[in-house]
């Protein structure tokens, strides 16, 4: 069962861009906003190989992600969970989030030779605004 509560659902397969906030090499944190999938059990977002916030999560795959509701900024989701990353084959997963938010492919985008990689954050912690009402 997910952690995510289902009157937040929307949120995730909304066009709202999420910020990733992860752990740099000397303890500070590190926060980016990056487009957002939903596959209904992990949290997913794309990136060049190249980049810092890969680097991190594989040192500390401890991350925490905040999404505000593009529909009502006073509605957000955070989330707290672990990253896995994995190859983005055939650029799969950008192409995914590219369609979702541009309506196309991303590959006519993307550097001569680009590796990209795709994160997994498994939810363990979800905290809604406003709060849920306690049962």
């Amino acid at each position: 069962m997910s952690v995510i509560p289902e009157a937040f659902l929307d949120i995730l397969q909304s066009k709202a861009l999420m910020n990733v906030a992860t752990i740099g090499p000397k303890g500070e944190p590190q926060i980016s906003a990056t487009l957002l999938g939903w596959d209904g059990i992990s949290i997913f977002f794309t990136m060049n190989r190249i980049r810092q916030k890969r680097r991190n999560l594989e040192r500390e795959p401890r991350v925490a992600i905040s999404i505000i509701d593009p529909a009502n900024s006073f509605r957000s989701l955070e989330v707290r969970g672990r990253a896995r990353i994995e190859k983005d084959v055939e650029y799969r997963f950008t192409n995914l989030l590219s369609q979702k938010y541009f309506g196309r492919d991303a590959t006519a985008d993307l550097l001569p030779g680009e590796e990209r990689v795709v994160v997994f954050i498994e939810p363990e912690r979800a905290i809604p605004f406003p709060p849920l009402a306690s049962k």
